[in-house]
């Protein structure tokens, strides 16, 4: 197993109506853990790398409805 983290921005902050969302998410194969931050503004995932790509776990975020925005990782060099 190789675990990864991401981080997203929300479009907007998370209300009641998103807990089904957060919740489904974590029923997704290979997703570990999600959590909000404090704020409502920020969402956390670790997930299985060798059971999904980024790609993956976004569209799975986003297919239960959470209004993400994946944080921009400027490269070096």
């Amino acid at each position: 197993m190789t675990k990864v983290q991401l981080h997203y921005e929300l479009l907007r902050p998370l209300d009641g109506s998103d807990t089904e969302g957060v919740a489904n998410a974590h029923s997704v194969y290979g997703i570990m853990r999600v959590w909000v931050a404090p704020a409502l503004d920020r969402l956390t995932v670790d997930y299985d790398a060798s059971r999904l790509s980024e790609p993956d776990v976004e569209a799975a975020l986003i297919q239960n409805g959470l209004p993400l925005k994946r944080e921009s990782v400027e490269a070096a060099g």
